[in-house]
């Protein structure tokens, strides 16, 4: 299956204009995570990353996280462009979500504003937001992006996506 672009409405941009290797770019967009009704995240200061067919995964500093909520866990996975990265629980009252999170402590040079931010998956959280607007999950079971309205696709993830 080859994938057909679809339509860019005003104030949208395509994942198929995004650049192949990935890249990091700082935003002052809000980005919010609640579950349970805790604030699990807050900020203006998210990197986000950037990759062909992709919605944009977006990492939030260290400091707008509520730390205390996260566990650490064994998980380990490599990116090809940004190294290492380590997973996280999350802990809300009673339920964990396990390996919700993911973070890089010594990312690759050219991505270095990612050092310790956190991105999230969306799919277990009750709600993300990108300037007030609810992102839905990539689809498939491993990407990490936000797919909200300003984002247009196809985006990798969807059944036949494999070979993109």
């Amino acid at each position: 299956m080859r994938p057909v672009r679809e339509p860019v409405g005003p104030e949208q941009e395509s994942v198929w204009d995004y650049p192949r290797p990935a890249v990091a770019e700082r935003s002052d967009r809000r980005v919010r995570i609640v579950h349970s009704g805790e604030t699990v995240a807050d900020t203006c200061a998210a990197v986000r990353t950037l990759e062909t067919s992709h919605p944009p995964s977006w990492y939030v500093p260290p400091d707008d996280v509520a730390r205390e909520l996260l566990r650490p866990s064994t998980r380990r996975s490599f990116c090809e462009w940004k190294g290492e990265a380590v997973y996280w629980h999350l802990a809300v009252g009673d339920t964990l979500l396990r390996d919700v999170a993911w973070s890089y402590p010594d990312p690759t040079p050219g991505f270095a504003s990612l050092r310790d931010h956190l991105a999230f998956y969306a799919a277990p959280l009750d709600r993300c937001t990108i300037d007030g607007e609810p992102a839905t999950p990539q689809p498939g079971c491993f990407h990490g992006g936000w797919i909200t309205p300003d984002v247009v696709g196809p985006f990798k993830g969807v059944p036949g996506s494999m070979g993109w």
